[in-house]
């Protein structure tokens, strides 16, 4: 069945209740051996919580698009949400522009950022600049903001450490470009080429923007240069309030996961930085909401640096939080990843992604805790993220019957 009629299925059957779900996701959460001890990152770390948990669960591996094929963010996140991540291709501009509240408008153009660092011969040499503090982020967006090209006024906000976001504003812009990040070191950073005649403009907009960046950046080493990816517009996805009749909200320190979370009309709760605020915002809020989304970054961020144990680490933090979580007896609790994200690679990966669901009415399996490894015996087997909405919300008990 196509995702499209999936959701329109959802929607019919879909009904209001008590119950309430909780979708914890730890990004990057996937990984592999060590090959010193033969252990994954998950596996490495002590998570009495999470072992418990799994063991009252029912357990799997998911694809957050389909075997072999490396996700984003936004797609892996997309899917967990219920919505086809290949047919709603949804851009990281759009996503983290609204992340950060920048009003965008219809015509609007936007792309996510990276200040990065380049050598004398213009090679990418770290496309995160050091990962620098998102003070000299907001300094240097400061210094490109309001450049006007061609009659196109350009809007430079910062995200978070090296992260930023371009909206083009202007007539005559479309989307369809390519991006000049080049994804790895030791290239050169990528021109911003059209993918089709209407989007001439943007693209010769886009590259005189990335000229007249890095001569302004020059001097400012390791934030001396800048790649773009993502250009998208803002598009009008079925909210999850129309699909699943939930009253969804989002607790997400970083500002790309609560646009996400906006995008699909949840409800964005504040939240401090640290894994124990988010969970005190879980709390604090649990009365008022029947769906949390509930999102860490910690781990992905480990797994982007090659920084096998402090991804352990993170989880283990996550893991003495978790009773906090499952203190409050959600009706359903699901824990997964968007996608993996191995220290070995030092980037996302293909990787499945462990999976526990636990509700009273899950017809728990025989795994014991809560590892790649361990979730390869599992109950749900290997399978779509795509289904983990509509598995999440039938033990909800909020899915009527299909037919008579």
């Amino acid at each position: 069945m196509h995702i499209v009629d999936n959701l329109e299925l959802i929607k019919k059957i879909s009904t209001p209740s008590p119950s309430k779900i909780v979708l914890l996701v730890i990004d990057g959460l996937g990984g592999l051996p060590n090959p010193k001890t033969g252990k994954t990152e998950l596996e490495t770390a002590n998570t009495p919580n999470l072992d418990q948990l799994a063991a009252n669960s029912i357990c799997g591996l998911i694809d957050p698009v389909s075997p072999g094929i490396t996700p984003g963010s936004t797609p892996g996140h997309l899917a967990l949400f219920g919505y086809d991540p290949v047919k709603f291709n949804i851009g990281r501009g759009v996503v983290a522009a609204l992340g950060i509240d920048f009003d965008l408008k219809p015509e609007d153009i936007a792309a996510r950022g990276n200040f990065c660092t380049v050598d004398e011969a213009g090679l990418v040499t770290d496309r995160r600049a050091g990962r620098i503090p998102t003070e000299e982020c907001t300094k240097l967006c400061q210094l490109l903001d309001g450049i006007a090209v061609e009659g196109v006024k350009l809007f430079v906000r910062p995200v978070k450490e090296h992260r930023f976001v371009v909206i083009f504003r202007g007539e005559g812009l479309a989307p369809e470009v390519s991006d000049s990040d080049p994804q790895q070191t030791g290239v050169a950073p990528g021109a911003v080429k059209a993918l089709n005649p209407q989007a001439d403009m943007t693209a010769t907009i886009a590259n005189k923007f990335v000229a007249q960046a890095r001569a302004i950046l020059a001097k400012h080493h390791p934030a001396n240069m800048v790649i773009l990816r993502g250009f998208s517009r803002k598009s009008n996805l079925p909210t999850m309030d129309e699909v699943y009749k939930l009253k969804p909200a989002a607790i997400a320190a970083y500002p790309m996961y609560r646009g996400l979370a906006r995008l699909v009309g949840m409800q964005l709760l504040k939240t401090g930085p640290a894994i124990t605020e988010e969970f005190d915002a879980l709390k604090q809020n649990y009365a008022d909401y029947d769906f949390f989304f509930l999102h860490i970054k910690g781990a992905d961020s480990a797994g982007e640096d090659g920084d096998f144990d402090r991804k352990a680490k993170v989880i283990e933090e996550i893991d003495r939080a978790l009773p906090s979580l499952t203190g409050l007896e959600p009706d359903v609790i699901v824990v997964t990843g968007d996608h993996s994200t191995p220290a070995l690679l030092k980037g996302h990966s293909w990787h499945p992604v462990p999976v526990l669901l636990y509700s009273r009415w899950c017809r728990a399996d025989k795994v014991g805790g809560f590892s790649e490894q361990a979730c390869i015996m599992g109950g749900l087997s290997r399978f779509p993220a795509i289904q983990i909405m509509p598995l999440a919300m039938a033990n909800a008990l909020k899915l009527a019957k299909f037919g008579a």
